[in-house]
């Protein structure tokens, strides 16, 4: 996986005419907003906006709230609980500053509008390749010239079957890959593993893993530079939670905003 630094992060904004997300929407009578993935990671990062001293609406925490936007114990910062695939998508074109988001996700889309300073530590799990049972024990990839991939990561399949050689024919589902192959939609599947007891359960192997996974702290790169204080401070609490230390109860700088 490419590292994401913050030079890159700090490159210059794109023009009006370019083709990427617009620069971002930035009004200072306006709260920070902090994306949050819906779903298995939330859990994770509840414990972690605690130790960093960031307490959202009871509410938010509740998978059946309706509310999407929640406010937090400070009024300079709010949450918004969106699709995990979406949390980089809502940072890179601004609508929110500062997310939480899987490395899967910043793999697969590689915004340049976005810097990843922190590694979470949380939501640990791979990016695999897998077939079924059956296929796995005389399968011979090197052979392969192309193969049908089904996945909801494209570009991530394209590009680890591309540096073997291998044309990638991507199938693109959103759920259920592992119903693919055994339906003949694939000979493949590119997903999302953490223990593989839905892999084993469906008459699969995992064969291949792409890369490792974790959830990091992302922001918008325009945020970042015209609001230091605000989001070095932020940044500085998430560090400080994830060292163990005091320096999580700090509040969110004024200045800048």
């Amino acid at each position: 996986m490419t590292a994401l630094t913050p030079a890159a992060a700090l490159a210059p904004q794109a023009s009006p005419d370019d083709d990427g997300p617009p620069r971002a929407s930035l009004d200072d009578d306006r709260p920070l907003v902090l994306a949050l993935p819906k779903g298995r990671i939330l859990k994770d990062a509840a414990q972690l906006l605690a130790a960093a001293g960031i307490i959202p609406a009871a509410d938010c925490l509740d998978e059946h709230s309706r509310r999407l936007r929640f406010e937090t114990d400070n009024a300079r910062l709010d949450v918004i609980r969106v699709r995990p695939f979406d949390v980089a998508t809502f940072v890179a074109f601004g609508a929110a500053q500062i997310g939480i988001c899987g490395a899967d996700v910043l793999m697969e889309f590689d915004y340049a509008e976005i810097y990843a300073p922190l590694e979470l530590g949380i939501g640990a799990c791979r990016v695999s390749v897998a077939e079924p049972e059956d296929m796995a024990a005389t399968d011979d990839p090197q052979r392969w010239s192309q193969v049908r991939v089904a996945t909801k990561y494209p570009n991530i399949a394209r590009r680890h079957f591309a540096r073997r050689g291998i044309h990638a024919d991507i199938v693109h589902l959103n759920g259920a890959m592992e119903l693919a192959p055994g339906l003949g939609i694939s000979r493949l599947i590119v997903d999302l593993v953490q223990t593989g007891s839905t892999l084993k359960a469906n008459g699969l192997r995992e064969t291949e893993v792409i890369a490792d996974v974790t959830s990091r702290l992302i922001v918008n790169r325009t945020a970042l530079k015209t609001q230091p204080e605000a989001i070095g401070a932020l940044i500085a609490r998430f560090r400080a939670a994830i060292a163990g230390g005091d320096g999580a109860s700090g509040r969110i700088a004024a200045t800048g905003r």
